[in-house]
């Protein structure tokens, strides 16, 4: 699930630069966090807001070797409180009540609805792996047996704030890259 954007190079050249860091500074911390800055912001901006608290919890993380970035819902307690925001990021299919209904002549309405319990079937009698039935709530309002959910449309701001800030981050990144380079290359050390 895609909760969170990543910006990674070539793993030979991760190793180097790794290497580098570990004998001297390098300048693509600062590079990745003004990178993974731009991109919060643009997120911020994307996201669709009711209350704004989804958008005031995306979060940026830059490894202290600068190699990696991570812009997004971090931690598990925020990953549980805006779990919805996949369902913004990509929509969601709906769900129709009725293909659970059959037409019968002989229930009250013409609809007959198979509201027998299923959690507690075992073995061969539950092999199709049967639907509980259950009723559906959200402790204010009672839905039925099977619902009617309308499909919502997708609403993308992860993967669009990427593709809008990918030629100006990757134009300060390897920037950064060929300075941090230069410098290894000269023999210049920490300072």
């Amino acid at each position: 699930m895609a909760r969170r954007s990543s910006i990674r190079g070539d793993i030979r050249l991760r190793r180097t630069l790794r290497n580098i860091h570990k004998t001297m500074d390098n300048e693509l911390q600062p590079a990745m966090a003004k990178a993974a800055a731009r991109v919060l912001a643009t997120q911020q901006q994307l996201i669709p807001k009711d209350t704004g608290a989804a958008s005031a919890a995306l979060r940026v993380y830059v490894a202290p070797s600068g190699l990696d970035a991570q812009v997004g819902i971090r931690g598990k307690r925020d990953n549980r409180r805006f779990f919805y925001l996949r369902f913004l990021e990509y929509g969601t299919k709906g769900y129709s009540g009725s293909m659970y209904q059959r037409a019968d002549r002989n229930a009250v309405g013409g609809v007959h609805t198979n509201n027998r319990d299923k959690s507690k079937l075992k073995g061969r009698r539950n092999a199709f792996r049967q639907r509980d039935t259950k009723n559906k709530s959200d402790g204010q309002h009672f839905f039925g047996k099977y619902p009617d959910i309308p499909a919502r449309p997708a609403h993308p701001w992860l993967r669009p704030s990427l593709d809008v800030n990918r030629e100006y981050v990757m134009a300060d990144l390897q920037e950064a890259v060929r300075r941090t380079l230069r410098k290894a290359s000269q023999g210049v050390g920490n300072g």
